[in-house]
């Protein structure tokens, strides 16, 4: 019996620690439970808040951005009529005044209601530029600046002349090969004193362009003065789609190549490698390189084909900046022409980039000749920067020296043999600088 009492004490024991540890182990997984809804509690509560949050926090930013941005515009657009800029010589100039002339325009002129805003912004955007002194920088409107970029890109309507500014005279750098203007009779360093009834005394380069060019079919009136001549003429030029062909090649003599090279567009360094593969498959003994009235184009294009005709790593130009830093562009490989006798043909119509390769060719090769008369003098680099609402402007941002370090502008590249091409020479299709170029090509074989 009292093994029996024992036993069933014993049991009761177990019975009981059974249900302490089933008693504990409830507990501690409702406390585990209650930590597991209370973390969750809290992510819910986060995310609600996040929610919440983020529309609250996007309104009070676009709120604040919203006054923060009419402040800034405040800042930024009206008081311009109180800005003051600090001049060259150290005196202070007032916006303002600008504003005040803008505002007495509006109100006192006796033709204001015709006046449009946008013109006269564009007006003084010109102004501002044409006040340089530098004909090169220019602004152009959105009509300018497809009209620009049709020529770049060697198709266009008009009479095919380049232009520019020279001694203060609106001049005739080149007429294009074949084109209406050459046809007629214009050349280069011809004088432009009128165009159609308008004087060109104070017409910039792109205005002067925007007079000449016109829809095919129709007429241009130019009153040009010859070089040499002491009266001015009266020629009118029908104008045409000009299509531009950079490169001819040809041979003269039965063995000497005669490459012109009428400009530096888009197109020209890809018709240049095809005349290239040409003259090595043909081998000629010497060279006539014709750059004469080749007003330029790319800078680049200019580079590319030194490149093709002086050893890598030559200098080809050197440019130098407005704080007269100098930066040296030298040739880029893929030369196969430079063991070849070049003679350079040059004018008063090579400019710019046919400068800038007549300079390098001169300076980096022995076996080169130039031939003919100084070069127009062109001796700086613009750069085309787009706008907004389609404009554009391009402005002067260095000048350029030949590899030698000479300085060509307003004075050009003189010739190693000057030979002139005259009036009666053009009349009765004769050419001498070519025929010279080919007298000094025969003699020294």
């Amino acid at each position: 019996m009292g093994q029996t009492f024992a036993a069933e004490v014993l049991k009761k024991i177990m019975i009981s620690q059974e249900e302490s540890e089933k008693n504990i182990d409830w507990h501690i997984e409702q406390t585990q439970n209650e930590r597991k809804n209370k973390r969750l509690f809290r992510r819910y509560l986060v995310f609600f808040a996040f929610i919440f949050a983020l529309p609250l926090s996007f309104w009070l930013g676009f709120d604040s951005g919203k006054k923060s941005g009419e402040e800034g515009l405040a800042t930024f657009r009206f008081p311009i009529d109180q800005t003051k800029v600090i001049n060259k010589d150290g005196s202070v100039l007032d916006f303002s005044l600008f504003w005040k002339t803008w505002d007495l325009l509006k109100e006192k002129y006796v033709d204001s209601s015709s006046l449009d805003s946008r013109d006269l912004l564009y007006g003084a955007i010109k102004g501002m530029l044409a006040a340089t002194g530098d004909s090169y920088n220019t602004f152009f409107n959105p009509e300018e600046n497809k009209r620009f970029n049709q020529e770049i890109s060697q198709s266009f309507e008009g009479i095919g002349v380049e232009i520019g500014v020279k001694n203060n005279i609106l001049t005739v750098i080149a007429p294009l090969t074949d084109s209406p203007a050459e046809k007629a009779g214009i050349r280069a360093g011809d004088k432009i004193f009128k165009i159609g009834d308008k004087t060109t005394t104070d017409l910039g380069t792109d205005e002067a362009v925007n007079l000449i060019r016109g829809p095919k079919g129709t007429e241009v009136k130019l009153t040009i003065l010859h070089e040499k001549d002491e009266n001015t003429s009266e020629i009118a030029v029908k104008r045409e789609i000009i299509k531009i062909k950079s490169i001819k090649f040809e041979i003269k003599d039965d063995s000497i190549g005669y490459l012109k090279l009428s400009q530096f567009g888009e197109e020209t360094l890809r018709e240049f490698a095809a005349a290239q593969r040409e003259i090595i498959a043909k081998n000629p003994k010497a060279l006539i390189l014709d750059l004469r009235n080749n007003p330029g184009g790319y800078l680049d294009g200019s580079v590319n084909i030194a490149s093709k005709m002086i050893p890598k790593g030559k200098v080809v130009v050197i440019e130098e900046d407005q704080n007269k830093n100098r930066k040296s562009i030298l040739t880029r490989g893929g030369d196969m022409l430079s063991h070849i006798k070049t003679i350079v043909l040059i004018n008063e119509g090579s400019a710019s980039a046919a400068e800038i390769l007549a300079g390098a060719l001169r300076d980096n090769r022995e076996n080169v000749v130039l031939v003919g008369m100084p070069s127009f003098g062109k001796g700086s680099v613009q750069e085309m920067i787009d706008l907004p609402e389609e404009t554009a402007v391009k402005i002067t941002i260095a000048k350029w020296l030949t590899p030698k370090g000479e300085q060509i502008n307003e004075k050009g590249i003189n010739p190693d043999v000057k030979i002139d091409l005259t009036i009666d020479d053009y009349r009765n299709n004769k050419d001498p600088q070519l025929d010279k170029a080919l007298e000094i090509l025969n003699q020294n074989q």
